[in-house]
Parts: structure tokens; C-alpha cells; sequence
């Protein structure tokens, strides 16, 4: 399960928009949006978003126990 505050969260650290990971991610803001209601990655996406985001642990976000 994914943990949205979490993604978002990182996402603000770095300063970056849903539409600016959404652009490294070669998808559009809407798709984005759609897999972080969803809480569906792919394993490309998430290497992705861990190297963006300077993500070190994705454990606690993108395979948490509890959706938040």
C-alpha cells in the first residue's frame, strides 16, 4: 500500500510539483494523480521516484502496512 503523505511529502522536500515528477516519469500529471489514488507503481517507476525524490527507504512509503 502506498503512503500519499508520505510521496507528497518528499515531493515537497525537493520542491518539486506533481507535474514535475510527473514529467520525469515521462507520464502526464493526470496519470500521476491517477496511480497516487490508485497506490499503483510500477518497480521502473519507483527506482524512478526513489532517485528523484532521494528517497533511501521506500519501505514506509511505497509498500506501508496502512493507507494513510
Amino acid at each position: 500500500m502506498l503512503n500519499t503523505n508520505e510521496l507528497k511529502a518528499a515531493m515537497v522536500r525537493k520542491g518539486l510539483t506533481q507535474k514535475d515528477v510527473a514529467d520525469s516519469l515521462n507520464i502526464s500529471a493526470k496519470t500521476l494523480s491517477n496511480r497516487i489514488s490508485r497506490g499503483v507503481f510500477g518497480s521502473d517507476e519507483i527506482e524512478c521516484l526513489m532517485k528523484l525524490l532521494d528517497i533511501t527507504d521506500p519501505m514506509p512509503i511505497f509498500f506501508a502496512k496502512a493507507v494513510t
